[in-house]
């Protein structure tokens, strides 16, 4: 660790990002449910309604609807809003705005109207808030042009991701893993803005490539440590950002190593999952030793009980014992 770095959670990386935002550029605010008085549903607004004021921490209705087009009638109007929607799934309520409105408008305007709009949102499971607030949808969003989707796992990339995002001129949604806000880590005293358009290979190796993103990444390094007990090197590969793919990082990683295992908390059927596997057919057939796997989660209602959602999801195990049976029955 560098003596200036200094420990942080998620969660205050990214009321760090968005409290700089704030600071450097006026048109930046954030708008979103019991994001101002109650400082947030992740608490990672709290206290900014006192420092920013009624007019940049805007508590709304419950409307998705009504909040997000808000949102996207503002960036039209050159500013650089900050939406919060409470979990993915409320995203559905939006869904309309965002691929009809968002996504669109500067086709449908014939290049005359950027859109440059962020919306943030917890994403997956874990945390036991049942069906209705647990799943995974990214890989949805990621099907939509007009859109970039990113997907920030690491400290700095929650704190470096928001900047970059609102520089882009068009919409960005940003999804941040609920089982991650109390995550700690190291942050450089002075964080720079991170690139959002490329993949990052997190640790290296030679045997078998794990592809993921999100909480999956921690997952990943941890079963890639212990299969190195057994001499079976592991190179883990963080997407960041869901769309656009950077296929050029992992179709490397592929030629290196030979074999893929891809884990995606989503799930499998239609998945993001599939979708960098059918890139890896096309293009890198030849280098692979053995089939494309996935691990993904269960395609059921997440289960509210405990020990049912652990098992819907991907876990450490899961992926030791796949890249085992992978790496072992192929030489």
């Amino acid at each position: 660790m560098n003596t200036q770095d200094r420990e942080i959670t998620y969660r205050e990386a990214v009321r760090e990002a968005i409290r700089e935002a704030m600071q450097k550029d006026e048109r930046v605010f954030l708008m979103g449910e019991d994001v101002g008085r109650y400082g947030g549903c992740f608490a990672v607004s709290k206290d900014m309604l006192d420092e920013f004021g009624q007019e940049r921490i805007r508590d709304t209705p419950l409307s998705e609807s009504a909040f997000v087009g808000a949102g996207i009638g503002a960036a039209l109007g050159g500013m650089l809003p900050v939406v919060e929607i409470m979990t993915v799934n409320f995203s559905l309520l939006a869904l309309d705005q965002i691929v009809n409105n968002a996504a669109k408008y500067l086709h449908m305007s014939g290049g005359l109207f950027n859109v440059p709009v962020v919306i943030r949102m917890a994403t997956g499971g874990g945390k036991q808030l049942a069906a209705q607030h647990s799943h995974s949808l990214e890989g949805w969003y990621a099907h939509i042009p007009g859109i970039k989707v990113l997907t920030p796992a690491t400290i700095e990339d929650a704190r470096g991701m928001l900047w970059t995002a609102l520089m882009d001129p068009d919409p960005v949604l940003i999804f941040e893993n609920n089982t991650l806000y109390n995550m700690k880590g190291h942050l450089p005293a002075n964080p720079v803005p991170v690139d959002i358009d490329h993949a990052i290979v997190r640790r290296p190796g030679t045997d078998i490539t794990v592809i993921t993103y999100g909480v999956g990444l921690f997952k990943a390094l941890d079963a890639a440590e212990k299969l190195s007990e057994d001499d079976i090197e592991t190179e883990v590969i963080d997407l960041r950002t869901l769309r656009p793919l950077d296929d050029e990082t992992f179709l490397a990683s592929v030629a290196k190593t030979h074999r893929v295992l891809i884990v995606d908390e989503g799930w499998r059927s239609g998945g993001i999952s599939a979708e960098i596997s059918a890139r890896i057919m096309e293009r890198s057939f030849y280098d692979l030793d053995a089939p494309t796997e996935r691990l993904c989660g269960v395609e059921v209602p997440m289960p509210y009980a405990g020990h049912l959602e652990q098992a819907a999801l991907p876990q450490t195990e899961d992926i030791i014992s796949i890249v085992k049976r992978m790496v072992k029955s192929n030489g």
